[in-house]
C-alpha cells in the first residue's frame, strides 16, 4: 500500500508540472510584453518601443530570417491594437480571443497590412532604410525577486521597496546637444582648410536625487523559474536621454 500511495504521489506531482508548463504556454505573450512596454504605457512609449523593435526586426534587415519576420509581424500587430484606443480597451478587458470576436462582428475594421503600419509610422515605401535613431539611455537595472512556486502557479503580487536616482532641475546651466560642425576656413589664395569644431547648446541644469517607492510586482498565473517582468523606463536614468529599464526575474523558493 505504501508503495502505491508513493507511485500515485509521484503521477499528482508529474500532473501538476505538466499543468504548470500548460498554463505557461496557453498564457503566451501578451501585446505589451511583444513590445516590451508595461500595460499602462502611455502612446509615446508604446511609438518610441515600435519604433526600436521595428526597426531591428525588419525583413530587409534580417534576410531568409523567419524567426525575425515572425517577430516583425508580431510588433505591428501589437502595434496596431494598442495604440487604436478602442481595440485597446477591449483587449485590456477581454484578452486576444474578445479581440477577434469583436473584429468578426465587424467592429474596429479589418486590420492594416504590416508593411502599411510600418510606412504610416516612418513615412516612406514600407523599406527599412532609416537608420535606428542613436538614443543615449540609462542602464538597465536587473532584480531577482524570490516567490513561492505556489505564486507562481496560482499568480499574485509583490510589493518592493526600491531606490533610484531621479533628475531634478538645478541652478545654472550646462552645455548639452553638443555636436561637431564642419566650416572651412581660408589659408591662402584659393586654398581652403576644413576644420571641425565643438557646438553645444545651453540647457537648464540638473542634479540626481534619490528618491524612494513601493513597486508593485504582479506575477502571472503559471509563471516559471527564470521569467522576467519588464518595468519600461524604470531603470536608470540619463540626462538628455531616456531611462533604461528595469527587469525583475523570479528564483522559485520552497515555502
Amino acid at each position: 500500500m505504501a508503495a502505491t500511495g508513493k507511485g500515485g504521489a509521484a503521477r499528482v506531482a508529474a500532473g501538476f508540472l505538466f499543468l504548470l508548463h500548460l498554463v505557461a504556454a496557453i498564457a503566451g505573450k501578451s501585446y505589451y510584453d511583444v513590445l516590451q512596454v508595461p500595460k499602462g504605457a502611455s502612446e509615446d512609449q508604446i511609438k518610441r518601443s515600435y519604433r526600436k523593435l521595428a526597426l531591428k526586426y525588419h525583413p530587409d534587415k534580417n534576410p531568409d530570417n523567419e524567426e525575425a519576420n515572425k517577430r516583425f509581424a508580431e510588433i505591428n500587430n501589437a502595434y496596431e491594437v494598442l495604440t487604436d484606443q478602442e481595440k485597446r480597451k477591449i483587449y485590456d478587458r477581454y484578452g486576444e480571443e474578445g479581440l477577434k470576436q469583436f473584429q468578426g462582428r465587424g467592429g474596429g475594421g479589418g486590420g492594416m497590412n504590416i508593411q502599411d503600419i510600418f510606412s504610416s509610422f516612418f513615412g516612406g515605401g514600407g523599406g527599412a532604410e532609416e537608420e535606428e535613431e542613436q538614443i543615449l539611455k540609462g542602464d538597465e537595472v536587473v532584480v531577482e525577486l524570490e516567490a513561492s512556486l505556489e505564486d507562481l502557479y496560482m499568480g499574485g503580487s509583490l510589493k518592493v521597496w526600491r531606490e533610484k536616482n531621479v533628475i531634478k532641475p538645478a541652478p545654472g546651466k550646462r552645455k548639452c546637444n553638443c555636436r561637431n560642425e564642419v566650416y572651412h576656413r581660408q589659408i591662402g589664395p584659393g586654398m581652403y582648410q576644413q576644420m571641425t569644431e565643438q557646438v553645444c547648446d545651453q540647457c537648464p541644469n540638473v542634479k540626481f536625487v534619490r528618491e524612494g517607492e513601493f513597486l508593485t510586482v504582479d506575477i502571472e498565473k503559471g509563471m516559471q523559474d527564470g521569467q522576467e517582468v519588464l518595468f519600461f523606463e524604470e531603470g536608470e536614468p540619463k540626462i538628455d536621454g531616456e531611462p533604461g529599464d528595469l527587469k525583475v526575474w523570479f528564483a522559485p523558493v520552497s515555502v
